[in-house]
């Protein structure tokens, strides 16, 4: 295809979509009622996979060595940590700093245990994180059978129930949106089916003077395209506006909590390109389908 034959085929698709303006009406609101319908499910996975994640990372192993290790008990005990595959951080931890954090995480209850600061009964602590939160049980799991290991605290049953309550989420999320995109490529497919229907005359007269399928099929494609990118514009700037005002308020009302929200940059700018890439490929594929299948082109 030459380029001058390019340019007709984009002119033609841009005239279209002026001439038939009802038809294109309905076929870009078709494809903005279903991108706004993602693009609120990709908000909502996006920041609770962002949040599962923090959670994750915030996983750690405490290991409590014995009172009666001597330094080299406990160097050879780090060594030993650290060998293990999939670890990724081995962190110290005297006895001392462990009883300030416990001071600190009892509020105005902890002064109590000031009175344990000349004689503390905690033991030196390894802090340990793996390399992929799932590997935290196997790795807790193998360091409690070391010597010179006191106990082992990881949330023994709670992280266990944590990273499959997260898994379920992720997956459920997938395939609610999946069947969301889906639903949309049929949605759209058919009404753009409406649309080509409606011209089949033209079609026909163009095939009776001798155009090829391709040079029938090439206008349409472009205007599939140009439906998803014009459907796909309503989406992102409600998304922005939306998500902009929430992430304000909740960054003011609620930034102490524990789930927090995706920055809003870079993450609307991201999902801004992932709904217009969206948008375009399924306008092309509903025309390409439409005109192939249904019309026999």
């Amino acid at each position: 295809m030459t380029l001058n034959t390019f340019k007709r085929h984009v002119r033609e698709s841009v005239k279209s979509l002026g001439r038939n303006g009802w038809m294109t009406f309905a076929s870009a609101s078709a494809v903005t009622v279903t991108l706004l319908l993602v693009g609120v499910f990709f908000v909502v996975m996006f920041n609770i996979n962002y949040f599962a994640k923090k959670v994750e990372d915030d996983v750690e192993i405490r290991v409590h060595i014995d009172l009666t290790a001597d330094s080299k008990e406990k160097d050879a005990l780090r060594q030993r940590i650290e060998a293990i595959p999939n670890v990724k951080e081995v962190r110290y931890s005297s006895k001392d700093e462990e009883l300030k954090r416990l001071i600190e995480s009892m509020g105005e209850e902890g002064s109590s245990f000031r009175l344990f600061e000349q004689d503390n009964p905690l033991s030196d602590v390894y802090v340990v994180k793996a390399a992929h939160p799932q590997d935290t049980v196997g790795i807790a799991k193998r360091i409690e059978t070391f010597p010179s290991v006191h106990k082992v605290n990881y949330g023994q049953g709670t992280v266990e129930k944590l990273f499959n309550a997260l898994e379920v989420m992720r997956n459920v999320g997938l395939v609610l949106i999946l069947g969301l995109l889906f639903t949309a490529m049929f949605l759209i497919s058919n009404t753009i089916k409406i649309t080509i229907f409606a011209r089949r005359r033209e079609i026909e007269i163009m095939r009776l003077v001798g155009a090829t399928n391709g040079f029938i099929r090439w206008p349409f494609f472009l205007e599939g395209l140009w439906l998803g990118v014009l459907g796909s514009i309503v989406p992102i700037v409600v998304l922005a506006l939306v998500y902009y005002n929430v992430y304000r308020l909740y960054e003011q009302q609620f930034s102490l909590q524990l789930f927090e929200l995706l920055p809003f940059s870079p993450f609307i700018w991201q999902l801004s390109v992932l709904l217009l890439a969206i948008g375009a490929v399924i306008g092309v594929w509903g025309s390409v389908m439409s005109v192939r299948k249904f019309l026999k082109v």
